[in-house]
């Protein structure tokens, strides 16, 4: 039996926050072959700067599950987490994080303050760069450009 493609599905989760005016960024949680939450950025609906994907994913998967801790379960999401969401990732022990495109203005992980690196971190995921990275970056791309040209 072949695998669920999870970065599809946080894909489809960043076209889904586009078409709301969302930056369109999406996340999943899955343990095993499971989805256990998925989500995509939703700022502006809820005019709340933490509802970022990763954010309202790990608040939705710790409420199913009922823990505050994700052990042994995994993240992927189309973009490089930001500072805010690589220090929700660590507080929730998940254990390993998929994401799509880099970002170096606001990334944390391969870029910027490099959260994972730093030795105050409390848990450090697997970490596997650049999965969907084209796609997840074009996204991004076509979404900011239809919003610079009138």
């Amino acid at each position: 039996m072949k695998r669920p493609d999870f970065m599809a599905l946080a894909l489809k989760e960043a076209q889904a926050a586009a078409l709301r005016g969302e930056v369109p960024v999406g996340a999943v949680i899955v343990s095993g072959d499971t989805v256990v939450a998925s989500a995509g950025n939703r700022t502006r609906e809820l005019a709340d700067p933490t509802a970022h994907a990763e954010m309202l994913a790990i608040r939705a998967a710790c409420q199913k599950l009922s823990s505050e801790r994700l052990t042994g379960h995994d993240l992927y999401v189309t973009l490089e987490p930001c500072a805010m969401c690589a220090g929700a990732i660590s507080f929730a022990r998940l254990r390993r994080l998929y994401f799509g495109a880099a970002d170096e203005k606001g990334g944390a992980v391969v870029n910027g303050v490099r959260f994972f690196a730093s030795p105050t971190c409390h848990h450090t995921p697997d970490i596997y760069p650049g999965m969907a990275e084209a796609d997840a970056a074009l996204l991004l791309k076509e979404f900011f450009r239809e919003r610079r040209e009138p």
